[in-house]
This record gives C-alpha cells, structure tokens and sequence, in this order.
C-alpha cells in the first residue's frame, strides 16, 4: 500500500484530476474540498469535484504539473505546485494555470479533507 504522500504525489503528477475513474478511486465518497481562489472560498464536494474534473477535460488538451514541495505527517499531505495546460485552440503553447498550496487529509487510503489557496 502506498504511503499518503505517494498517493498524493502520484494524483497531481499524474493528472489525476482529468480522469473521472480516477478520481472516484482516489476520493473518499464524503470528500471535501475548501479552496480559496480569486472567484472567492468554494466548498467542493465529491460531485463539485467530479464536474470541476469535466470542465478541466473539456477545456485543456494537456495539463501538467510541477511539484515544488512536499510535506507530510502521517496521513496529512501539503504539497505547493503549479499546473500548465495547453488549450485545444493552441496545444503547441504552454500557459500557466495557477500556483497551489494544497493540503490533504486521507482517510480509508482516499482524499478525504482539503484546503486549497490558488493564485494566478
């Protein structure tokens, strides 16, 4: 079994976010997300999640991920990144999405409880 700080890496590395089945394997069913961005403080949940998930697919050809830290204790994750995305429009350029401070708790080895500030 994998450490949280292996599943955690391995989800944003992987862009996990893109993919539907992945993120019902890796999300706990009574997920919660609090994220603080420039719309304002967003409380996600499963679903939110899920349809934040399609909009991303629906929008990017590509999205990748660089890692700057990671951080843990147990089963809590904090881990600082930026995501890039190429758009359907213009897949030959590389834009900067946002920077992210994220931290996660898991529970039953699945994202469970998380904080998220984003600025572009």
């Amino acid at each position: 079994m994998k450490s949280a700080k292996e599943q955690v890496l391995d989800f944003y590395q992987s862009a996990g976010i893109l993919n539907k089945n992945y993120c019902l394997d890796v999300l706990h069913e009574d997920v919660k997300l609090e994220w603080y961005s420039s719309k304002g403080h967003l409380v996600l949940e499963l679903n939110d999640i899920l349809a934040l998930s399609k909009d991303l697919r629906l929008s990017y050809f590509d999205l990748r991920t660089d890692v700057y830290d990671i951080l843990h204790e147990d089963n809590k994750v904090m881990i600082r990144y930026a995501y890039y995305v190429r758009t359907f429009e213009n897949s030959d350029e590389e834009l900067l999405l946002a920077h992210f401070f994220t931290s996660w708790e898991l529970k039953e080895n699945k994202f469970y409880r998380g904080v998220q500030m984003s600025q572009l």
